[in-house]
């Protein structure tokens, strides 16, 4: 009958095509992206990927799933859980390529399958933030400890400056739109302008709400939300550019220059609160 059903589920990330499954946090991943997936279904998923190549017996999710003392449906509610798995991966009973059905007996995993370690939810935030290096001008181990809320107030206050921005541009649209056609001449910074505003408000409202609340994993979402923060931040860097006829060039250029470093601030503010949180050994 094959190994025991879950006798102790292999913990790690399960990995096959394009998906993966994860045992310790129960989510169920494609491409980076999680898919909706009942408890259940994901059990049975599990199984099937420990499992991988054998046949796991209909006999067998039935003590799994409902005890003996269980009244069920059984063969309507495995179809339906089996159902579920195969539109989660968008397979086919009839032409399977992840689970196959064998009639009267049960299914079987078909794909090979991976098996990496689950990281701790530190260790991962630390491997982000690692990975990341690159992106800015400070690393980790150089920064020092400060009070997480002075870097909680300085943080905040840039998401406000941003909204701000954000905000006033929409607000004075047409008066914006006149000042970038005669600098500019085209539509398309307008377009840009209004493009860049709608994807800011939501981003900056969320990590508003996230240092406000002291989300302790804000360091991590941060870090992958840059790289697209950086491109939307460093566009609206030259906006001062716009009100040079009424303060000077010379300004204007030295507030641009600021407004350029700005995102690798919020970088740093965000590594010296992990600091702070969890000091590196």
């Amino acid at each position: 009958m094959g190994r025991p059903l879950m006798s102790g589920v292999e913990k790690g990330i399960f990995r096959f095509g394009v998906f993966e499954a994860d045992a310790s946090s129960g989510e169920l991943r494609k491409a980076g992206m999680r898919l909706r997936l009942q408890d259940q279904p994901f059990q049975v998923l599990m199984l099937l990927l420990e499992r991988r190549g054998e046949v796991v017996t209909r006999e067998e999710l039935r003590e799994k799933l409902w005890p003996s003392d269980t009244f069920v449906d059984f063969d309507h509610s495995l179809n339906t859980i089996i159902n579920k798995i195969r539109e989660a991966l968008g397979d086919s009973a009839t032409n399977p390529r992840f689970v196959e059905t064998l009639a009267k007996r049960g299914y079987r995993f078909l794909l090979p399958v991976q098996v990496a370690a689950s990281p701790p939810p530190e260790e991962e935030t630390k491997n982000t933030i690692l990975s990341s290096s690159t992106f800015g001008l400070t690393d980790l181990e150089e920064l020092p400890a400060v009070s997480s809320g002075y870097v909680r107030a300085l943080f905040l206050l840039i998401q406000v400056m941003y909204l701000s921005f954000y905000i006033a541009a929409l607000g004075r649209i047409s008066a914006t739109q006149d000042m970038l056609d005669r600098v500019l001449g085209h539509p398309w910074a307008t377009i840009l302008l209004i493009a860049t505003a709608a994807v800011g408000i939501p981003v900056r409202l969320y990590l508003l709400s996230a240092a406000a609340f002291d989300l302790r994993d804000l360091s991590r979402k941060f870090l992958k939300l840059f790289p697209g923060i950086l491109v939307i931040d460093e566009l609206w860097a030259l906006s001062p550019f716009l009100m040079a006829p009424q303060i000077g060039m010379g300004l204007a250029l030295g507030v641009t220059a600021a407004l350029i470093y700005v995102p690798f601030a919020q970088r740093t503010l965000v590594l010296m609160r992990q600091r702070t949180l969890a000091p590196p050994k």
